[in-house]
């Protein structure tokens, strides 16, 4: 297969069966190399024609509370008293400044996905 631009569907299919092929291959190899750029292509033509949106920021405080097996009144010391971290979690109250601060410090959650 040729390196070329991917620039329609058909372009991303024959990229997608070529890294296929392709997978496994040695690093810094002819065909290590080929691998690596056709990742980078694809990657770059799904990141603009199947963009994914960040997740909702209440859901991703969610997730990681089930992530790190935290319970509701461990997000106290970072939301606040009991009644804020209720709010919070059921979408009464918005995210302040702090808390954001908090939550991307204390949990490690992209302070990007909190803004939204």
């Amino acid at each position: 297969m040729k390196i070329k631009p991917i620039r329609t569907r058909k372009d991303h299919e024959q990229a997608v069966k070529e890294i296929e092929r392709l997978w496994g291959a040695r690093k810094e190899s002819e065909d290590g190399d080929k691998l690596e750029i056709l990742v980078t292509l694809v990657s770059a033509y799904d990141d603009e024609h199947y963009p994914i949106d960040p997740p909702d920021p209440i859901d991703a405080i969610r997730f990681r509370m089930e992530q790190m097996g935290l319970k509701r009144s461990d997000l106290e010391p970072v939301l606040g008293s009991r009644a804020r971290v209720a709010e919070v979690l059921n979408r009464r109250r918005p995210l302040s400044i702090r808390m954001i601060r908090k939550l991307h410090h204390d949990l490690g959650i992209p302070a990007e996905v909190l803004i939204k």
